[in-house]
């Protein structure tokens, strides 16, 4: 909807408060499920911030995704713990992800990651265990490899790679990285 002008003695009606006031704002859910069940209609250009993933998303007319932050310096940084992660769009997208644990460290690449095309995930292994990135279904190429049920490893700890989504379900895995 384009911007409207009000001027005195304007009336305000209902189709106008939606319009104009409800689908031009950020409105907040506590989660994905909150959202769509608030919206059930979505239209072009919708703004929501999910608190469960602390993500600012738009719908693109399809889908929701991820406003990208990148660009402006605000991609955040998450600590992660764990020994295995799946991927996904909301949590994930736009992310540095430092893995932080002491012992092998799985990360899954599969269907339900649903990147958007040009966004990237940075992943970095910060602790002392290997991590490993591992296709599930999705494509992943990097190291002269391209594999839907390979793997690859990061070099060393303090290592980086960056997952880079070329196309539904494809990725390029670029940085320090050896095909398993």
């Amino acid at each position: 909807m384009p911007r409207k002008v009000w001027t005195a003695g304007d009336v305000l009606a209902a189709a106008d408060v939606n319009t104009y006031l409800g689908d031009q704002v950020i409105s907040v859910f506590a989660d994905a499920t909150a959202r769509d069940a608030s919206i059930t209609s979505p239209v072009e250009g919708m703004v929501v911030y999910l608190e469960d993933t602390k993500v600012l998303s738009f719908y693109n007319g399809s889908a929701w995704v991820p406003v990208d932050t990148t660009a402006s310096g605000l991609a955040s940084i998450i600590t992660d713990t764990t020994t295995a992660r799946t991927l996904t769009t909301a949590a994930d997208s736009g992310k540095t992800i430092l893995f932080t644990n002491a012992g092998a460290t799985t990360v899954t690449v599969d269907a339900s990651t649903d990147l958007a095309v040009g966004a990237r995930v940075d992943i970095i292994q910060d602790g002392a265990g290997v991590v490993t990135i591992t296709a599930d279904g999705a494509t992943i190429a990097g190291a002269a490899v391209s594999t839907t049920t390979g793997s690859f490893t990061i070099g060393a700890q303090y290592s980086a790679a960056t997952l880079l989504c070329v196309a539904t379900d494809e990725y390029r895995l670029i940085g320090n990285i050896t095909a398993v």
